[in-house]
C-alpha cells in the first residue's frame, strides 16, 4: 500500500447544496480514518483548501475512494503518490503501577 496527498480546492461561494453535504462528508470520513484509508485530513481556515492523505494500492484507487466522497462534485483536486507521510502520535502516556 501506498500514501497519497490529495490537494483539492472548493468552490469559493458554496451553495446551500454544498452545506447540506458537509454533516454527510465528515461521516464519511471518520469511517474511513476509523478503518485506516484516510490518514490525515485539514481544511484551511478560508476554507477554499482540503488535504487529504490516503493509503491505497494506487492512484485510481484513491480516485475511487474520492467518487465516494459526498462533496466530489465540488472538488477539482491533484493527486500526488508520497515517498513517506510522517505524523506525530497523539495517545495518553503509559501508565504506570508504581
Amino acid at each position: 500500500m501506498d500514501q497519497y496527498l490529495v490537494d483539492i480546492d472548493f468552490p469559493e461561494a458554496p451553495d446551500d447544496e454544498f452545506i447540506s453535504l458537509i454533516p454527510s462528508q465528515r461521516t464519511l470520513i471518520n469511517t474511513y480514518m476509523h478503518s485506516g484509508i484516510v490518514t490525515s485530513y485539514s481544511l484551511s481556515v478560508d476554507r477554499s483548501k482540503l488535504w487529504v492523505t490516503i493509503v491505497a494500492d494506487s492512484e485510481k484507487e484513491v480516485g475511487e475512494i474520492l467518487g465516494t466522497f459526498p462533496l466530489v462534485s465540488y472538488m477539482v483536486y491533484s493527486i500526488h503518490k508520497l515517498a513517506f507521510h510522517n505524523t506525530a502520535q497523539y495517545s495518553m502516556p503509559p501508565l504506570s503501577l508504581n
